[in-house]
């Protein structure tokens, strides 16, 4: 395959983007002529591929080429839905029938329909995210066996691989309905994972390393990851549990984020109109340590969390959630605003680029201050109960004594509650990844109990 056999890039954005707007236009009007009182589309095209490598061997190739149309009508207060991922014309307009014919039956919902007039995005801000990668499947290769051989080469412990992965894919999105608002953009979501395996008399350990970004430009050199996953994997070599004990813990920042989503969920609009959280009705009251705040940029260019507009076409600002630890606002998209007598939050669809306050301490710093206590940097299980704040999960780290890293632990469980643990949140470091749509640094938690022998 040539150079120039490139199967990432859209094959013409303009066009794609002419075509959607087309039928979602279609849409809107055929809904109207079988008596809806107002509609909404949801669109997407996405183009891509992505690829595996082992031991220098392509094991996978494939290709993506996903379509996505959602079609929401409004009979007064009665709502259907209908999807299809065929972009014929015969297919949305099935679509959009079914839409109108699923709505004659749906119950009456007071809270239902579309986000008020008022509140549509007026403009589409550029927000930089479409960045292509003319890349040939041949060169991916090249780069993915690249960074698996820097992995390979760093330590003669890397004995194996569960593989490297790249994939590359561009977008566009388009949200319309009957208000007459139209939004559209493209985006593009490129990645490179190494997984490899080290081994030591019986042992054997695998971790990895990653890099995303909307722009290639900006992912880490491939050599560099390849490397660090290799390091990652030695570490865990000849891994103790431990007995049980209350420590201080410290989640490594690429689990912080994952943390962080239990607390979202908490303060989420679902989970407080249907009262279902450890935080129900604490809006205005402190949630969180006094140092911790919560604060959502959705418009920072080339940002994988950034987007102009919400799900249902509500423009999206900057805002805080937690405020000098007060929850000052939930997260709501239009439905759940209405359910609460609140006004949406534009975070129907998730946060966008939500960020917690931070400290200047390091990694090592953040150890320090610690003293004695388990660093965990991967998470086993899903043990969360948001309803009571109740959380225990497997964990894998390192043991810290007197603010250095003494040995590898494996085995244990961590476990506390959500309400205890955020409002005894010791510190953030400031290691913050970036790498999707929570950033967060290392965040050393007062103590949980850590469970082993």
């Amino acid at each position: 395959m040539s150079s120039t056999d490139t199967l990432a890039a859209l094959d013409d954005k303009s066009q794609i983007e002419a075509r959607l707007s087309a039928l979602a236009d279609h849409v809107l009007q055929k809904a109207a002529e079988l008596g809806a009182t107002s509609a909404e589309v949801d669109a997407s095209v996405d183009n891509g591929f992505s690829l595996t490598v082992r031991l220098g061997e392509v094991e996978t190739v494939e290709h993506q080429r996903d379509n996505g149309f959602a079609v929401s009508v409004y009979f007064g207060k009665r709502k259907g839905t209908a999807s299809t991922t065929d972009l014929s014309p015969a297919a949305i307009e099935a679509a959009v029938t079914a839409a109108c014919q699923f709505a004659q039956y749906a119950e009456v919902d007071p809270f239902t329909g579309l986000a008020d007039q008022s509140h549509m995005a007026k403009t589409v801000p550029e927000l930089d995210l479409y960045h292509p990668w003319n890349l040939s499947v041949a060169d991916a290769v090249d780069i993915a066996v690249q960074c698996e051989n820097a992995a390979r080469e760093t330590d003669k412990r890397i004995t194996n691989s569960d593989g490297t992965s790249l994939s590359t894919s561009n977008g566009v999105h388009l949200y319309t309905n009957t208000h007459g608002f139209k939004g559209m953009y493209a985006s593009s979501y490129h990645s490179l994972n190494c997984m490899p395996l080290a081994a030591e008399k019986e042992d054997m350990q695998r971790d990895y390393s990653y890099t995303v970004s909307r722009d290639p430009k900006l992912l880490t050199d491939p050599l560099i990851v390849g490397r660090e996953a290799a390091a990652r994997a030695v570490k865990r070599l000849h891994a103790r549990t431990l007995t049980t004990r209350k420590v201080p813990v410290i989640l490594h920042a690429e689990l912080a984020t994952g943390f962080l989503r239990h607390l979202l969920s908490a303060i989420g609009g679902t989970s407080q109109y249907r009262k279902a959280s450890f935080l129900s009705d604490k809006l205005h009251q402190v949630v969180c340590a006094k140092h911790v705040s919560l604060h959502e940029t959705p418009h920072v260019p080339k940002a994988i969390g950034s987007r102009p507009f919400d799900s249902d076409g509500v423009a999206t600002y900057a805002k805080d959630f937690i405020r000098n630890g007060e929850l000052v606002s939930y997260i709501l998209g239009t439905y759940s605003a209405r359910k609460l007598g609140l006004q949406s939050t534009a975070n129907a669809g998730g946060v966008n680029n939500l960020a917690i306050s931070h400290s200047d301490l390091n990694l090592q710093q953040l150890c320090q201050k610690m003293g004695s206590g388990l660093l965990v940097t991967e998470l086993i299980g899903h043990g969360v109960n948001i309803v009571t704040g109740d959380y225990s999960e497997g964990a894998v780290g390192f043991w810290v004594e007197q603010g250095e890293i003494q040995y590898p632990v494996a085995e244990v469980t961590i476990a506390g509650n959500l309400r205890d643990l955020w409002l005894n949140l010791v510190a953030v470091g400031s290691d913050v990844d970036k790498r999707g749509r929570i950033h967060s640094g290392s965040i050393l938690l007062e103590q949980m109990t850590v469970a082993g022998q």
